[in-house]
């Protein structure tokens, strides 16, 4: 199986793919949900109109487009249509100031940028003047297009090109890495396994699909096993705890935050009541936890970053797993299938069993490196291409990618039964 979104349509065309739950009306009454679905055949044939509309715009293989939008089924189908046509997709996080908002472009030019009209102030602050909104690009003309992935249901190297498929930013605008198909691919089935996600599982978004944590692990890969995806423009606790009980959900992922706000609702306990796993991003207070535990949820901690959208997953917790929920640094869990976890010392030397140390990670979830302006310019990207020069490392939130090896800079520690936590 790969990422095509034409294979899972063609499998169960009619089987609904995402729910849009965004109010048709501004300042509707809160827990007011639209639920609008779209079938995987229904998102398949909008990603397919998207890429002609993409086409007829003169982007081509090869070239970036970035969009600038809150959470849109449109976000999904330019996605898979950039796919489609050997595109790189880039998704501008919506959250960016209008001073922050121009440094992803230090590193990518893009061919085009798309963005909703409720955007306009920050896309005016873009150092880019060829832009089209979400209505322009919907009446753009319809031109068909070379598909490079026509190949789809094969599944071998010769399917994957040097073109990363996905370029994520960081919260500040910077850095920018890029992630093959092959990347994120192994990041869906690290995720189905890590955490059970299967095609039953309904899977509400409460995270930015700009990022990783809220394209690659929850949307794509929801997306991928055939699951439905719930999706609101905006997180709003009352909106998404509403959608939890009317849709059923068994599945979430999301930061401590956001998944605090969902038990200051009312009912949270009982309206909860379908879900079965939660994944939390970071810790999660003791009162909260108990909130998911008494709704009958299990709750797992879990790790990642910008560079791997989840490196280390605790198991989902009983009442048995005092220790993971009580100790001050609770443990972040193992590494999840196709990522390798080590701690190096001061002296670069790798420790071995309980340890203390400096994280470093490799595998194939791992993004393929970070952008720089000589890897996007020359149309040829790769990874020794991609690596930034310290000159140009300007945030205290990039590692350090090597041959083998990704370089984190944060320390954690090594319990003798394997676990990791941070320090």
């Amino acid at each position: 199986m790969t990422l095509s979104l034409a294979r899972r349509a063609e499998r169960f065309p009619d089987r609904t793919a995402v729910v849009d739950i965004s109010e048709e009306r501004l300042y509707a009454p809160t827990e007011t949900i639209h639920e609008h679905r779209i079938s995987y055949g229904e998102l398949s044939a909008m990603a397919t109109r998207t890429a002609e509309h993409l086409s007829a715009l003169g982007v081509e293989a090869g070239d970036v487009v970035c969009l600038v939008t809150r959470n849109r089924v449109v976000s999904l189908a330019c996605f898979f249509a950039c796919r489609r046509l050997g595109a790189t997709f880039f998704p501008i996080s919506h959250w960016l100031t209008p001073a922050s908002v121009e440094r992803p472009f230090d590193v990518v030019d893009p061919a085009l940028v798309v963005s909703e009209a409720a955007q306009r102030d920050l896309v005016r602050s873009i150092p880019f003047d060829r832009s089209v909104t979400l209505e322009e690009l919907a009446d753009a003309d319809r031109d068909s297009f070379s598909d490079p992935a026509s190949a789809e249901y094969k599944h071998d190297d010769s399917d994957i090109t040097e073109t990363p498929l996905l370029l994520l930013h960081g919260n500040d605008g910077r850095p920018v890495v890029g992630y093959s198909e092959r990347a994120l691919e192994w990041n869906c089935i690290s995720t189905l396994v890590a955490w059970g996600l299967s095609g039953d599982d309904v899977v509400p978004l409460v995270t930015p699909l700009s990022a990783a944590d809220g394209l690659v692990r929850a949307a794509l890969s929801t997306l991928y096993v055939g699951g439905r995806l719930l999706l609101d423009r905006a997180f709003d606790p009352g909106d998404t705890l509403a959608t939890i009980e009317a849709e059923g959900a068994t599945f979430l992922a999301g930061r401590n935050q956001s998944l605090s706000d969902l038990t200051a609702e009312s009912r949270f306990t009982d309206r909860a009541g379908s879900l079965e796993r939660v994944v939390v991003e970071g810790s999660m207070e003791d009162e909260v936890r108990e909130q998911y535990r008494d709704a009958g949820v299990s709750v797992a901690r879990a790790y990642g970053r910008l560079e791997c959208p989840t490196a280390f997953s605790q198991s989902f917790a009983t009442d048995t797993d005092a220790d993971e929920t009580t100790d001050d640094e609770p443990s972040v869990g193992r590494p999840v299938p196709d990522c390798r976890a080590r701690l190096v010392s001061e002296d670069g030397s790798v420790l071995e069993g309980e340890a203390d140390g400096q994280l470093e990670l490799s595998g194939a979830v791992l993004a393929d490196g970070y952008v720089s302006a000589a890897g996007t310019d020359d149309g040829n990207w790769d990874d020794s291409a991609a690596i930034q020069s310290d000159e140009q490392d300007d945030t205290g939130d990039r590692g350090q990618f090597g041959d083998d090896w990704f370089d984190t800079g944060d320390q954690f520690s090594r319990t003798a039964d394997g676990t990791y936590q941070p320090r």
